[in-house]
């Protein structure tokens, strides 16, 4: 059975790295949390632009989503900001305290000057870097890892070469007891009777088709058609020239296992294998949700060369074509597009995926990491009130 070294946290969940964060609970803190990171060079700072009143689903995502940030396994700490009687703090709070997490709050707009909250909020940081320092890791099973399947900038070669190879990778740590979560619910419109086709029961296929529907019936409210606006000017100006030419490309990350669970945007999976999350076709949203629910790292093909990566997840490039992994080799960890030339097969790609995943865990940082590439932003589902 594979193995790999993390850090166990109190609430027996596993990390593959050991943040100390900031975040933010509202849009008007996001200054002040850039500034309070600085203070601390080691600290990473999370920063979003929701409000504090939004419609309910809306709130409800996102304190969802912040939950899963805050309480993510690769974070050690997590330092909160919050306004004067701030319910998403204190919401946040609460659930992490329950899992004996480390996590802090300070609060602006509540007696104390922005001097002396800043302070408070330094010192306790610099406490919890100091004592990160000293956690050590431990070695934990494949089954406990889990890896989002994600793509942005989708090419001609993306349904040949990049996605099929994630779909190998998927089908070898399935195999080997852990779980692969694949996103973005745009992505299978035009094939989701594929995707269906390979669930497990009828459940787990009336709800994935059921997102999918919803999820177009939304769109449609707006007066607009996604199947007539994708693929996408990127796409097209990359070789696609349909939306059911994209999806299929974009499925083939799922593999050939069964279709296990379906999950809400930035909801862990409850079931081990192969999971279907929720989430945009927007690559910065949809990560954020894949690693609020806790996938440990996550795979990223991209033919148009997105260097999008995540503040505290291990986001792992695979460049389609051999051309994007020339110009854009600092930012891709594996050339799919060695397929291409003839010098590797889909297995053979599959397999340098499954092990680049398995240095990863064990510490190795990715290009995104090296090049601090931390996009982070919350699915919206609603206006803004």
């Amino acid at each position: 059975m594979k193995k790999f070294y993390g850090y166990r946290r109190a609430d027996g969940s596993i990390g593959v790295r050991n943040h100390v964060i900031v975040i933010n609970t509202v849009g008007e803190l996001s200054g002040l949390t850039r500034k309070i990171a600085k203070m601390v060079p080691e600290v990473t700072p999370v920063i979003h632009h929701s409000g504090a009143f939004q419609f309910p689903e809306d709130y409800e995502q996102t304190i969802r989503t912040l939950i899963g940030t805050a309480g993510h396994p690769n974070i050690s700490a997590t330092l909160v900001l919050g306004m004067e009687e701030d319910r998403i703090a204190q919401d946040i709070l609460a659930a992490l305290q329950q899992k004996n997490r480390s996590i802090h709050a300070v609060y602006f707009n509540n007696g104390k000057s922005v001097p002396e909250v800043l302070a408070e909020g330094r010192q306790w940081l610099q406490e919890a870097v100091d004592k990160s320092k000293s956690e050590v890791t431990e070695e934990a099973d494949i089954t406990e890892l889990i890896v989002g399947l994600e793509c942005g900038g989708s090419d001609a070669w993306s349904g040949i070469t990049a996605n099929p190879s994630i779909g190998a990778f998927s089908d070898m740590i399935v195999k080997d007891g852990g779980t692969s979560v694949l996103a973005e619910t745009t992505e299978a419109i035009g094939a989701e009777h594929i995707l269906a086709g390979n669930a497990i029961d009828e459940e787990v296929r009336e709800k994935f088709l059921a997102i999918v529907r919803n999820y177009e019936q939304r769109i449609k409210e707006t007066g607009e058609d996604i199947r007539s606006a994708n693929p996408t000017p990127g796409n097209m100006a990359g070789g696609l020239t349909t939306l059911e030419e994209k999806s299929l490309g974009c499925i083939k990350k799922g593999g050939s296992t069964p279709l296990k669970e379906v999950i809400s945007y930035s909801q862990s999976p409850t079931e081990k294998g192969f999971v279907f999350m929720d989430t945009p076709g927007y690559d910065v949203e949809s990560v954020c949700g894949l690693a609020a629910g806790g996938a440990q790292i996550v795979l990223f093909s991209t033919g148009k060369g997105s260097p999008t990566g995540s503040p505290i997840v291990p986001v792992i490039k695979i460049g389609t074509n051999p051309k994007v992994y020339e110009i854009m080799e600092e930012h891709i960890d594996v050339n799919a597009g060695k397929i291409i030339e003839g010098n590797a097969s889909i297995q053979d790609i599959g397999k340098e995926i499954y092990d680049l995943v398995l240095n990863v865990a064990n510490g190795s940082k990715t290009a995104a990491e090296n090049h601090q590439n931390q996009e982070f932003a919350i699915w919206r589902l609603a206006e803004s009130i």
